[in-house]
């Protein structure tokens, strides 16, 4: 069953997005049906399609309420737009359905984790309380976690700001377990990012392991954004790092850093041996990886 703020969106995009030429869009790069989009989200393969979801915001071309966009593609150059997934309609999400991943359960349903933010104020800079939630679906339709949010913060370290705690990154390990990872950083003044490492059996209950990287005030501020993976031998962590200075590394806009190390399982800590840019553009952010499943 879809809320009444869903299938308002659904309608709107619809009606609306028919309204728009095929000539006035890219050929091969996604563009929302209608509206505003910007941060990727919940890129995975599901039912033998692969999967993009995205930040939205259909009723502007500007970032307002978020919603995440939902479309499929078998060959990533041709796009099929399916509904608007979730939208700002509980009370955890009642500010805006932010960033995050998507999986697939045991039972076949497909999980998206997502930031929940609470709207407390207009007037504070600090005015959205963020805390992790999930929803589960088939593909097209998906129902929100009455449980929601499954990651409070109760469940962060003391120290760390309940206003910058988004956009996690869920995957499986080989044992069927759960892992994510989630951006983060210290409530004082200079906002240092972290990388917070939870994990969980079932993708409902989750438990704090670790902070698993840690800003050391060379790589801006916040982290948004994280994904974690192995690669050749190698863990690779990327983050995309906000209020980059001009004496920072990587200052060229807004980017997307890979740091590239070793990771300890039992520590849950990452050691970082050297980083680089994913992309010397100016507006390379918020970047997801896949694993297909050829590997």
């Amino acid at each position: 069953m879809t809320s009444q703020i869903l299938n308002e969106a659904r309608n709107y995009e619809m009606t609306e997005g028919e309204l728009l030429p095929a000539e006035t869009r890219p050929l091969f790069h996604l563009t929302p049906k209608i509206g505003w989009m910007n941060d990727p989200n919940g890129f995975s393969q599901y039912n033998g399609a692969y999967h993009l979801f995205f930040q939205y915001y259909p009723y502007q071309k500007k970032w307002g309420p978020m919603h995440w966009g939902h479309a499929v593609s078998k060959d990533f150059l041709r796009w099929e737009y399916l509904p608007c997934a979730i939208a700002p309609d509980t009370q955890p999400d009642s500010g805006g359905c932010f960033s995050g991943s998507a999986e697939t359960m045991d039972d076949g349903r497909q999980i998206l984790m997502y930031t929940g933010v609470i709207k407390i104020s207009d007037l504070d800079e600090e005015n959205f309380i963020q805390t992790q939630c999930v929803a589960f679906g088939d593909g097209v339709d998906y129902q929100k976690y009455e449980g929601n949010p499954v990651i409070g913060h109760s469940d962060i370290p003391e120290g760390l700001s309940k206003y910058d705690f988004r956009d996690p990154k869920v995957w499986r390990e080989k044992d069927g377990t759960f892992r994510c990872v989630v951006g983060a950083c210290t409530a004082d003044r200079d906002k240092k990012g972290r990388i917070l490492y939870f994990r969980s059996n079932d993708g409902l209950k989750w438990e704090f392991v670790s902070i698993l990287a840690e800003n050391d005030g060379t790589l801006g501020a916040m982290w948004e954004c994280p994904d974690f993976f192995e690669l050749d031998g190698k863990y690779i962590l990327m983050v995309n790092p906000q209020d980059v200075l001009q004496n920072d590394q990587f200052n060229c806009g807004n980017v997307s850093v890979a740091m590239v190390g070793t990771f300890d399982p039992e520590t849950g800590k990452f050691t970082k041996e050297h980083a680089q840019l994913v992309d010397h553009g100016i507006d390379f952010y918020a970047t997801q990886t896949l694993l297909s499943s050829d590997g």
